[in-house]
């Protein structure tokens, strides 16, 4: 049947198609024909045999070796590009950091590694099976379309040196109970078709028109504005401060508080609490109580927002104002000491005042703090300068004796 097969087929012989009903079946066969000589040969099933590539006498694969460069150079241009581009190209010291460190540039680090080694995998693995192969002649039968269900096929090519049609076909008929079938190619190439590269091709350029569209935006200067593809809030409809509104009746875009606002959380304060006096005249008493909690309170907040200026003690001799007096700025003003004989026999409301809306070159605090940290502040610098100014009827009497003083 085969010969008659061969001399009356007018297609070229692809090779000779066998089919198994079990794995220990095409296993034996595959190790058979292995023996045999042949070398071009190919084993189908459903699903992975465990081992077959040792049957087949397969060498072992190239892709492990094909990762582990990928992998190592994904690693070495990692660190090379990071060293380069902030010790060499544009270094930028903070702190007296490093310009470059290892530990700081293991996360990109690993991350091209674990890139360049999954396309290396990905790619290696379709190169080295030559694929994609759209069409074999061995699909053209119908009995291997159940090499996807339930039955295991061997195929030995017919570009194998010791291939016989006659021989072979009766060797592979020795290991099977089921017909040997002749294939023939009938010349329907397995590669893409030309539409689906050109496809490929189209695409490919298409993202490269990105890159190249960034590349031209560097290299050229322009005055239009950039290309907002997502309107977000870069592009949003706003007024900007300071400028004409033609929705309010006003014109301003800036809207003043309505009349009445109070802040968050302050709506008790009212009175000498929230002004710092009555009328036109300064409180000279505090309108809460002073407890050693609001001192704290106060020595805390004179921390964050005095001690710049002001210094710690009060002397105005703050970090600012020390680098001012450096510098030798010729539009600073030197802060007030809060020692000075004017400041302390000022009102307590006086420097309650002082502190939210400010006075001469000081700005106003009061959007920064609240009423009562203001008090607490005043309370505090009330403190800071009788430290600094006290006498000795200001000590308690049974402290006089520890010091010495009657």
């Amino acid at each position: 049947m085969v010969e008659s097969a061969i001399q009356a087929g007018a297609k070229p012989v692809y090779g000779v198609l066998a089919e198994f009903d079990d794995v220990d079946s095409i296993a034996k066969a595959a190790r058979e024909v292995r023996d045999a000589g042949y070398e071009r040969f190919d084993v189908y099933s459903p699903f992975p045999i465990h081992g077959i590539e040792r049957e087949m006498g397969l060498r072992p694969t190239k892709l492990p070796w094909i990762v582990l460069v990928c992998g190592l150079s994904g690693t070495s241009l990692a660190l090379f590009f990071q060293w380069w581009s902030n010790a060499v190209d544009y270094p930028f010291k903070i702190s007296g950091k490093p310009l470059f460190g290892i530990p700081a540039n293991i996360p990109v680090t690993f991350e091209f590694t674990v890139l360049l080694s999954a396309f290396a995998a990905f790619f290696g693995m379709l190169v080295l099976n030559k694929l994609p192969e759209l069409h074999r002649p061995v699909f053209e039968s119908q009995r291997f379309r159940r090499a996807t269900d339930d039955r295991y096929f061997l195929a030995i090519e017919a570009n194998d040196p010791l291939f016989d049609a006659k021989r072979t076909s009766e060797l592979l008929q020795k290991l099977t109970r089921n017909p040997v079938e002749l294939c023939h190619d009938s010349g329907q190439s397995g590669a893409l078709p030309s539409w689906l590269r050109a496809g490929f091709v189209g695409v490919a350029a298409l993202a490269l028109l990105p890159l190249a569209a960034t590349v031209w935006a560097r290299a050229f200067d322009t005055t239009r504005p950039p290309i907002h593809i997502v309107r977000d809030m870069d592009s949003q409809q706003r007024f900007r401060a300071q400028v004409a509104n033609p929705v309010f009746a006003d014109g301003r875009a800036m809207r003043p508080d309505p009349l009445g606002t109070v802040a968050w959380g302050e709506l008790g304060a009212s009175g000498a609490a929230q002004a710092g006096k009555r009328g036109d005249t300064f409180v000279d008493a505090f309108p809460l109580p002073v407890t050693s909690n609001l001192l704290e309170r106060g020595r805390e907040r004179f921390a964050v927002y005095c001690t710049p200026c002001h210094g710690q003690s009060g002397y105005g001799d703050g970090l600012v104002a020390l680098r001012a007096s450096e510098l030798q700025e010729q539009n600073w003003v030197q802060p007030s000491s809060l020692h000075d004989p004017l400041v302390r026999t000022r009102p307590v409301g006086q420097i309650y005042d002082t502190i939210v809306n400010g006075v001469r070159t000081m700005p106003a605090y009061g959007r920064q703090v609240s009423s009562d940290d203001a008090w607490a502040i005043t309370a505090y610098v009330k403190a800071l300068q009788r430290s600094q100014n006290a006498s000795v009827d200001d000590v308690p009497l049974p402290e006089r004796a520890k010091l010495g003083v009657q």
